[in-house]
């Protein structure tokens, strides 16, 4: 049987007809520890995405920062991360957990995924046993170069209800980039397929629809647009309908971490969409002591 497809994937797989083909793809590139390509982009970034589980099961989306360096591989089935959920933060870390990581260096488009299970936690930092590592190709990431920028010490965090404030609204509005993470209903440590993602999308500024009808809570309306079909964040919502989703502001470091339900739409004519409606988030003013430049939007985009 084929362990780097799980029930929610291989069910998208063979909706479009290509379950057979995908199935020997994702067998030769999802591995069960690191090439030398991850392992030099890991230990050579600034941050790093992190999707996990709260105790109510429930998905989040994070970031984490350091120094390049701050990731160091001690062997390829190993990822040491030398920084931790700050305070405030809705995931937090424990041993044994699932965790979906990726890896993205935007000015070059690089992206790798590592999927992995929590097997050592101190008060530095985390190690991460690799249960998946896989490539994942540049479409749709906007080319921005980080620096690194002095800031005060964050705020404390600010929840989010089901209805939106202001100013999760605004960052919504002019995002083109967010960070989902879902997860299997069996995610659990050393499960193969079975775990937590977290993945990258973007499209043009405002890609986001966002509706909201009288005191109900906000829904956001996101595209899915093609991709490797792998699905494996479409696969997981098939199966497991919750989600976890990230907002960067690229100038401010501010951060909005949401979890809530979702939705798959598929319409053949118009495309995918996942409609997401808020349950709760946090609001993280100026925690991430980065600052981008402005974006180069990708070529796929402009097509």
């Amino acid at each position: 049987m084929n362990t780097t497809v799980h029930a929610g994937e291989r069910a998208l797989q063979q909706r479009l007809g290509v379950h057979e083909r995908m199935a020997e793809v994702m067998g030769q590139v999802v591995r069960p520890f690191m090439p030398a390509q991850h392992i030099e982009l890991f230990e050579k970034l600034p941050t790093l995405l992190v999707g996990g589980l709260d105790a109510q099961r429930r998905p989040w989306a994070t970031v984490l920062s350091g120094w390049p360096g701050f990731m160091h591989a001690p062997d390829a089935q190993h990822l040491r991360v030398d920084a931790l959920p700050q305070t405030g933060d809705p995931l937090s870390l424990q041993p044994g957990m699932p965790l979906g990581l990726l890896g993205l260096e935007p000015h070059t488009r690089r992206r790798n995924r590592m999927n992995g299970t929590l097997v050592a936690l101190d008060s530095h930092g985390f190690t991460l046993q690799v249960d998946q590592s896989f490539g994942n190709c540049p479409k749709y990431i906007q080319a921005r170069v980080p620096r690194w920028v002095k800031r005060d010490k964050p705020a404390p965090a600010q929840v989010e209800t089901a209805q939106l404030s202001a100013a999760a609204l605004q960052l919504l509005r002019s995002a083109d980039t967010l960070f989902i993470a879902s997860s299997t209903p069996q995610a659990r440590g050393h499960a193969g397929a079975e775990g937590v993602d977290v993945s990258h999308r973007g499209g043009l500024p405002g890609f986001v629809r966002i509706t909201q009808l009288g005191d109900g809570p906000t829904v956001l309306h996101i595209p899915d647009y093609r991709g490797n079909h792998f699905f494996n964040t479409l696969g997981n919502l098939l199966v497991n309908p919750h989600a976890g989703l990230l907002f960067i502001d690229h100038q401010s470091g501010d951060l909005l971490q949401l979890t809530g339900h979702t939705e798959l739409l598929w319409d053949e004519a118009e495309g995918r969409e996942i409609r997401f409606t808020v349950d709760r988030g946090v609001w993280r003013a100026g925690a991430l002591p980065l600052q981008w430049s402005a974006p180069e939007l990708s070529p796929h985009l402009m097509a």
